[in-house]
């Protein structure tokens, strides 16, 4: 298994799918850099300050707003192979496909929290800064911040997981990812405009996310548009039960669905 792991790292980093990622992860710290120099006070609509606890949580819940990104990753790295066919020498390689399966799986989850941990890095870094240039104080302390942005790292491994069981389950590449682009784009923030329906975001992924990094901005924008009250997010610790939950069946999917089907 150690070995199916290391040829899929070697195969990560022979594609430029990894530059790819490196260059979201640093563009996605650094625009939340850029928004904090900013201010979100200036912002349309205005949204508070850097300076106050729901600002700095709104800037750090723009992070993890991004989380899809890695799952698109995930998506093109299985559907990809699929798609130039050089999946085939992968199972010839490893006759016990659930093997070869296991090994993406731990790969690109892993590799998405390395993408994850770079982009809180820098969105950090980049937040603290900005704090210094405009010579005010971040609204929660350091802890606290570094907690979220943690959270988020570990998000958006789960994330690249589920995009990997996307990719298993519908190799088609193209296919794959506009379900995954247009479930995090458009599916859940329309089921936050349906009444009765509503009541499920906060147990699907966006909500889960938005729960574990205590991200309500979205939520409550939907309800000012609609004029009705906020769909009421899980606790942290929930959000975070309903992530790794998904993560399992993502797990599972991705590792029983192609054990049915031919690879061709």
């Amino acid at each position: 298994m150690t070995a199916l792991v290391a040829a899929e790292w070697l195969r990560l980093k022979s594609s430029r799918l990894w530059l790819w990622g490196l260059l979201a992860a640093v563009g996605s710290g650094l625009l939340i850099g850029l928004a904090a120099l900013v201010g979100p006070e200036n912002f349309n609509p205005p949204m508070p300050g850097l300076d106050t606890e729901q600002g700095t949580r709104a800037l750090l819940g723009l992070l993890g707003f991004t989380v899809f990104v890695p799952a698109l990753f995930g998506t093109t790295a299985v559907a990809g192979e699929y798609r130039h066919r050089t999946v085939t020498t992968t199972a010839l390689f490893a006759p016990r496909r659930w093997t070869w399966l296991v090994a993406k799986l731990a790969a690109y989850t892993a590799a998405g929290l390395a993408y994850g941990l770079l982009a809180a890095a820098v969105a950090g870094g980049s937040i603290f800064g900005a704090a210094a240039l405009k010579g005010v104080t971040l609204g929660l302390p350091a802890g606290t911040v570094a907690a979220l942005l943690g959270r988020i790292a570990l998000t958006m491994a789960v994330y690249t997981l589920l995009g990997v069981a996307v990719g298993a389950l519908l190799r088609n590449q193209v296919t794959a990812l506009l379900v995954v682009g247009a479930y995090f784009y458009m599916i859940e923030t329309a089921l936050m405009l349906v009444p009765g329906v509503n009541g499920l975001y906060p147990f699907l992924p966006g909500g889960a996310t938005a729960a574990l990094t205590s991200f309500t901005y979205l939520s409550e924008a939907v309800a000012t548009q609609t004029g009705s009250s906020a769909t009421a997010l899980l606790p942290a610790a929930a959000g975070g039960a309903v992530l790794v939950g998904y993560a399992l069946v993502a797990a599972a999917i991705a590792v029983a669905a192609p054990l049915r089907r031919d690879i061709a």
